[in-house]
């Protein structure tokens, strides 16, 4: 069955229109990554730093929920790179059953990771986020405060407005730019 489905991509790489191959050609990616996901995890527990990081994206490629325990265990990773790495992928990926799992990353001894789980949880439309990303806009980051403002609007719901109505007069002006532009996204 994976055999017809690549042999017909393989023959969609011939296709007169450039759009059909391209697309053709990422499908195959995509299946080739998925055939190796025994490869991928072998690098991600004993591979170099680069070779983890590149493990952890061809995970989000995989459209399989046997990515999932390796990307969450990434997140205990003692490097930093390698957790903020499966940070955004857990994001990109957006299943509601690591939301949990992001959250604890809020309180991640290095400020990357924050900053990457703060834009992670902004890819999930979830209310119930508002008051973890409001909780981290007294921060002294001001990258990390921007990204929670970021996601916050993102989120859009009307709840976030009591935090980031204060932030029209942060003393920073690229803070109350971008809670500008939140409250713009807020639904009415």
């Amino acid at each position: 069955m994976l055999e017809d489905r690549k042999k017909a991509l393989r023959n969609s790489l011939k296709d007169p229109d450039e759009g059909v191959r391209q697309a053709a050609a990422r499908a195959l990616e995509t299946l080739e990554s998925a055939v190796d996901l025994g490869k991928i995890l072998e690098l991600l527990k004993g591979g170099n730093r680069g070779q983890r990081v590149k493990a952890l994206f061809a995970l989000e490629r995989i459209n399989s929920p046997e990515v999932f325990p390796p990307l969450l265990a990434a997140l205990t990773f003692p490097d930093e790179d390698i957790r903020a790495t499966a940070v955004q992928v857990l994001g990109r990926k957006n299943n509601p059953k690591v939301l949990g799992n992001l959250v604890k990353c809020l309180s991640d001894p290095h400020p990357a990771v924050r900053v990457h789980a703060v834009e992670a949880l902004g890819n999930f439309s979830d209310a119930r986020l508002i008051p973890y990303l409001g909780a981290l806009l007294g921060d002294p980051d001001a990258e990390l405060v921007k990204s929670a403002i970021r996601s916050l609007g993102t989120i859009g719901s009307r709840e976030a407005e009591p935090a980031l109505l204060p932030l029209l007069l942060h003393p920073q002006p690229d803070v109350r730019k971008e809670a500008a532009v939140a409250l713009g996204q807020l639904e009415l």
